[in-house]
């Protein structure tokens, strides 16, 4: 697999894409996983609400049992207690909301902040990269055929990804030359190719030695 240019100049520009992928998705991560932590730190009010609310709960019910062995007036004494239990429950259940709450954006926000990015990167760089991977190391591949059948692959790649203008620097009729097997254009041709990826030809030649 060819991963970097022969030419300096391209591989130092493929190098420094790499690299800010690379630190693109680092951040971006560290920032959903720091999102994270901070939402969570969020959840302590919810955990003090249902630890309050349980607590209360169980000293009112204990109150109200106490207060009911009061002979006559007892089930009236216990109502106020009751009824201060039930608060406690609610606000239990309020604190157990408010976890599940921050236990959602935790998950979603953090998502949100990482997937975005990681998208962008994925639909601009990661193809870009991909597809010069594919056709560099097709090219290279192309080191164990013949060298005339190998330059006139390179010609035929070239006429039918190149620009026209560049095309037409080669050759007034870059088409029919190929067809008609002019050696100089198909070489010229070849050559267009190699310099598109940034590769060299001395190099893919004497690989085949």
């Amino acid at each position: 697999m060819k991963l970097y240019a022969d030419t300096p100049v391209r591989a130092s520009l493929q190098l420094i894409s790499d690299l800010f992928a690379l630190v693109w998705v680092v951040v971006w991560v560290h920032a959903a996983l720091t999102l994270r932590e901070v939402i969570l730190s969020l959840n302590r009010p919810g955990e003090l609400m249902s630890s309050t609310g349980e607590g209360f709960t169980e000293h009112m019910s204990t109150a109200a049992e106490n207060v009911r062995q009061v002979p006559l007036a007892g089930e009236a004494l216990a109502t106020p207690f009751v009824n201060l239990s039930e608060t406690g429950a609610t606000l239990g259940e309020a604190g157990d909301s408010f976890q599940e709450t921050v236990a959602s954006l935790a998950v979603t926000l953090p998502m949100l902040v990482a997937v975005l990015p990681l998208f962008l990167i994925a639909a601009t760089w990661l193809p870009m990269r991909a597809r010069w991977i594919g056709r560099a190391t097709d090219t290279r591949r192309l080191n164990r055929l013949a060298p005339e059948a190998r330059t006139r692959l390179l010609a035929l790649r070239a006429l039918t990804s190149a620009s026209a203008t560049r095309l037409l620097r080669v050759h007034d009729d870059p088409a029919g030359a190929w067809q008609g097997n002019d050696r100089a254009a198909v070489a010229g041709l070849a050559a267009l190719e190699l310099r598109s990826l940034g590769l060299r030809q001395g190099t893919t030649r004497a690989k085949r030695s």
